[in-house]
């Protein structure tokens, strides 16, 4: 029994278990798969033609050029190896090739780091539109719902009506906020740390400015929020996640690319995946960026945030193959 076959094992004697995953990538599903599906039909040979279709398959679905390109080479070196002919057999294969390609030799850790002394901080980052306000809000309401106690910082006091609309989802999934008048984001950060420090709050959510256009200035911005939180708690933050459009595909691997130089980043959170049919960039962010995803997007709810688990994501990409 192949590796998928395990994971459909598992999944489908549980499908409430994967249920939001199984809709969540439907629509990358059905592009992705009819398209590996035709391949296995049209070619009888692993020849040259076969595997340059394959590469553009994959590269439609997002995974990006260079690491499917790479990817293709081990596909052709185990054919070689193990002398594979069946085309057919080949789907199996590749499905097995790219949960290997994700997980590596890495232990992948889709869990939130919580401090062992109370509050953890996570610091949150991205650009503008990418769902980063709405984002916290729903990963407060599921600590909320997990029995933290839970204090969101409006540090965005850049972007006009970030701190409403942050204080607004507050009010509605119940849970604390600190804002301020003040234009200084640090000088919010430190009474929002300092508040959940002296209250005892078990988690603190802090939103970023999401200006990316000059690296430098939002270098000295973030570099001047992570020491002023440190001050506070030596520690922290104890996660800094970064928020990713998933509809914008490769742009959102630049994204990554220039925040990894401008911060340390723990994880990322990758919204909006149940809108696009181009769902393979979650593999494309850890081959190339080196980062794992800990969260995904799939759906509209407050409740629809949920913790990233490559099982299930094989499992809702490659159901119906």
């Amino acid at each position: 029994m192949g590796l998928f076959d395990k994971i459909k094992n598992v999944f489908s004697k549980n499908t409430q278990e994967v249920e939001k995953y199984e809709v969540g990538l439907e629509k990358t599903r059905k592009e992705f798969i009819s398209k590996l599906g035709n391949l296995s039909k049209k070619y009888k040979f692993l020849d040259d033609d076969y595997f340059e279709e394959l590469e553009n398959i994959l590269i439609m679905a997002d995974i990006g050029v260079n690491t499917v390109v790479n990817f293709v080479d081990k596909l052709k070196q185990r054919v070689n190896n193990e002398k594979i002919s069946d085309v057919n057999y080949m789907k199996d294969i590749i499905i097995d090739e790219l949960f290997i390609m994700y997980v590596g030799n890495n232990i992948i850790d889709s869990k939130i780091n919580f401090s062992d002394t109370n509050p953890t901080v996570i610091l949150v980052i991205g650009v503008n539109g990418v769902g980063k306000t709405t984002t916290i809000a729903k990963l407060a309401n599921n600590l909320k719902n997990s029995g933290k106690k839970v204090l969101l910082v409006a540090g965005d006091t850049f972007r006009a009506g970030a701190v409403e609309q942050l204080d607004l989802w507050a009010s509605r999934i119940g849970v604390d906020i600190l804002s301020s008048n003040s234009k200084d984001p640090s000088s919010v950060v430190f009474d929002g740390v300092k508040k959940a420090k002296d209250e005892n709050y078990d988690v603190v959510l802090i939103d970023t400015a999401g200006r990316l256009q000059n690296k430098t200035n939002l270098m000295q911005e973030l570099a001047k929020i992570n020491k002023v939180i440190k001050t506070h708690i030596p520690s922290a933050p104890h996660e800094t996640l970064l928020v990713i459009d998933a509809t914008t595909g490769q742009n959102g691997i630049s994204q990554a690319k220039s925040f990894k130089e401008i911060t340390d980043i723990s994880g990322i959170v990758l919204t909006k995946l149940d809108g696009t049919a181009k769902g393979g960039i979650v593999l494309a962010i850890k081959e190339e960026v080196g980062i794992p995803v800990k969260f995904v997007g799939l759906g509209e709810k407050v409740d629809d945030l949920e913790k990233f688990d490559i099982e299930k994501y094989i499992y809702g990409l490659f159901k119906d193959l």
